[in-house]
């Protein structure tokens, strides 16, 4: 069977909101990506990415910040990377950080864990302080 990958890019502004007012050191944005091989997370992943963007109009970010969702062939987990534009304090039950060309990453699996959970432990990472 053939597998098709799925991958979609959202950055996430409350509809009351514009990107003219984010702080002028241009932070304060989250993205996310979803590269999804199967249909086993897509509700989850979907559910996950509303919620990280009102995470985030609720809670001021102090560092730019890319959450990508992904599977691996061969591996039933949900697989996370969180990447800040600068360093930040680590966070307990994650790999990293490692330095990319488009910031430090922070990466996670999950495998049958709630989504309330899972936004949970995401969020910690986002809201990572700034080192």
């Amino acid at each position: 069977m053939s597998r098709q990958q799925r991958i979609e890019r959202r950055a996430y502004v409350s509809p009351s909101d514009s990107f003219d007012n984010i702080g002028p050191d241009g932070a304060r944005l989250v993205t996310t990506d979803h590269k999804l091989l199967t249909s086993a997370w897509t509700a989850d992943v979907a559910t996950l990415e509303t919620a990280i963007g009102q995470a985030t109009v609720r809670r001021p970010l102090t560092n730019d910040c890319h959450v990508v969702f992904f599977e691996i062939p061969g591996d039933d987990d949900l697989h996370v990377n969180v990447t800040h534009q600068h360093p930040t304090m680590n966070v307990r039950g994650w790999a990293g950080p490692a330095r990319l060309p488009d910031g430090f990453v922070h990466n996670r699996r999950f495998g049958d864990t709630a989504p309330a959970r899972i936004l949970r432990h995401i969020r910690e990472v986002v809201f990572a302080e700034r080192i």
